[in-house]
């Protein structure tokens, strides 16, 4: 997870650095002057929870922190996609559940961010390792909330992983459930 939201951030906060409403993004002429600009087209043009992760992000890759943070994270993602790449010499394709718990209510989580966050841990490898995956629908809890289970294949291994979805889906036949609400 420390890893993932390492990474992730970073990256966020590089790639979105050019959305500054001169040659991309939302623009707001209502300031005084270019940093007024800058500033007002930028708090206007992203939500909460990117705003979040420019600024967790900025902090990871600025100085002295980018050192003893940002490559680090580089270093146990590069171990993690090892560690597929060598299951992947055993196995076509790797299930897991797509979250610790079934989904969760619409609007249930967003006060407490990190929960959300600790909801993406079954996710997160397969991004980290630059593999392919998916998710598909395989029951529903008690309260008829929706649990996934997640493929994941070797990287531009989208082929295998889309034939292993269609087969369970036709072995189960998941698609012709409801839930018991």
């Amino acid at each position: 997870m420390a890893c993932y939201y390492l990474v992730a951030t970073a990256e966020a906060s590089s790639n979105l650095a050019r959305y500054d409403g001169v040659r991309y993004g939302k623009r707001v002429d209502e300031g005084n002057g270019l940093i007024d600009m800058y500033m007002q087209s930028r708090a206007a043009g992203f939500g909460d929870e990117v705003k979040r992760r420019i600024m967790l992000g900025t902090y990871g890759l600025s100085s002295g922190y980018y050192d003893a943070y940002y490559i680090k994270a580089q270093k146990v993602r590069t171990l993690i996609r090892q560690d597929f790449l060598e299951a992947f010499n055993q196995v076509d394709v790797i299930l897991t559940p797509v979250a610790p718990t079934p989904a969760f209510r619409l609007g249930e989580k967003t006060a407490d961010p990190l929960q959300m966050y600790l909801s993406d841990i079954f996710t997160i490898p397969a991004n980290l390792a630059g593999t392919c995956a998916m998710s598909v629908p395989c029951g529903f809890s008690a309260e008829g909330l929706p649990i996934g289970l997640q493929l994941i294949g070797q990287p531009f291994g989208e082929e295998t992983i889309l034939r292993a979805g269609h087969a369970y889906e036709q072995a189960t036949e998941w698609h012709k459930r409801t839930p018991n609400i």
